[in-house]
C-alpha cells in the first residue's frame, strides 16, 4: 500500500499588513502556483503574495 499523495512542492505564501505569513495552498507546478498569485494580486485589498518551492525561502 502506498500512502503518499500527489507531490505538491510549490507553495503560495501571503504576507499580511502586520508581517504575518500564511500558506495559501500547495501546487504541483510553479506555473499553477503563479496563476493563483496573479489572481490574488488582482484583488482590491493588497497583500504580498509569492511562490516558494518547499525547502526554499526567499523572503
Amino acid at each position: 500500500m502506498n500512502d503518499t499523495g500527489p507531490v505538491l512542492p510549490w507553495l503560495v505564501i501571503r504576507q499580511d499588513d502586520n508581517g504575518n505569513r500564511y500558506r495559501v495552498g500547495r501546487y504541483a507546478t510553479r506555473d499553477e502556483a503563479q496563476q493563483i498569485v496573479d489572481t490574488l494580486d488582482g484583488r482590491e485589498h493588497k497583500q504580498l503574495y509569492w511562490v516558494e518551492r518547499i525547502g526554499q525561502t526567499t523572503h
